[in-house]
C-alpha cells in the first residue's frame, strides 16, 4: 500500500493520493518541523515548537537550541523512520532553515532535504 500523500488530496482516479518511501519521509519531516505542541488534538505533545524560539534574539544560543529541540523531536517522534546523520539551523528574522541528512532506516539510503519556512 502507499504511503498517503501530504497534503491529503485525490488521485486522478478519485482515490486517497499516495507518496513514494522517500516523499512520505520529507513529508514527514516537514509536518513534524512545523507543528506546535497543542495543535493536534489526539497528541497535543507533537510538534518541536521551533515557531516559538525563533523569535528570541538572533545569536548562536538560540540556534543551537533550535537544533537541540528538533534533533529531540525528530528522534522522539520519527526515530523508528530515520536516524539524523547531520542537522543544520539557521534563524534569520522571521525565517528559519533547516538542513537535513538523515539515513532511512527501512532502505538504509542517506537522503538530504532543505526546509525554509517563513514563521510570521
Amino acid at each position: 500500500m502507499n504511503n498517503v500523500a501530504f497534503p491529503w488530496r485525490f488521485d486522478t482516479s478519485g482515490h486517497t493520493a499516495g507518496a513514494d518511501l522517500d516523499a512520505h519521509v520529507v513529508q514527514m519531516l516537514e509536518l513534524l518541523l512545523f507543528t506546535e505542541a497543542g495543535e493536534r488534538v489526539m497528541r497535543p505533545e507533537l510538534g518541536t515548537g521551533v515557531r516559538q524560539l525563533v523569535f528570541g534574539a538572533a545569536s548562536a544560543e538560540v540556534a543551537t537550541a533550535l537544533r537541540f529541540v528538533i534533533q529531540a523531536g525528530i528522534e522522539r517522534w520519527l526515530g523508528d523512520v530515520v536516524r539524523i546523520e547531520s542537522l543544520s539551523v539557521e534563524a534569520e528574522d522571521a525565517t528559519l532553515r533547516v538542513e537535513l541528512a538523515y539515513a532511512v532506516l527501512r532502505t538504509g539510503e542517506v537522503r538530504t532535504a532543505t526546509f525554509d519556512r517563513n514563521i510570521a
